[in-house]
């Protein structure tokens, strides 16, 4: 049997769904650019950060922002480093730099996971509106 969520319940599983995400991405990529060994510095494993989350009163719409430093896009994509500007594209010698993935396959994944759960969640919400419009007490009450 499908659980069924009053909205109030439905509202307050997204919230805190929706809460953690942001948490949740920042402790993955900071895991991810630790297991690959993209640290230099340091700098790139200290900028993940949560930039901000905004929803509508029942969360049924979210904006979610995360922020880091460019420099990880080019670790992602494998690119930089011991190829200079305005070169040719040829440099005659083997690319040093391998593409470290941190970043894209997490991020798909995980937004994958939120738009699934958005989806569950809201569809549960609504069938217990439907369930309740149907019920002999709230046709009689209503």
């Amino acid at each position: 049997m499908i659980q069924q969520f009053t909205e109030q319940e439905a509202i307050e599983e997204r919230q805190k769904y929706v809460s953690a995400f942001n948490d949740t991405m920042i402790k993955i990529w900071k895991e991810q650019i630790t297991l690959l060994g993209v640290i230099d510095t340091g700098r790139l494993l200290r900028s993940p950060m949560s930039v901000g989350l905004s929803a509508d009163g029942k969360y049924s719409q979210v904006q979610l922002s995360q922020a880091f430093l460019e420099y990880g896009l080019w670790q992602d994509y494998g690119t930089g480093g011991e190829v200079p500007r305005g070169n040719s594209g040829d440099l005659g010698r083997a690319k040093k730099r391998q593409r470290r993935r941190w970043f894209s396959r997490k991020y798909y994944a995980s937004v994958m996971n939120i738009k699934d759960f958005m989806a569950d969640s809201l569809g549960k919400e609504f069938m217990g509106a439907i369930s309740s419009a149907f019920s002999k007490d709230f046709r009689r009450n209503h």
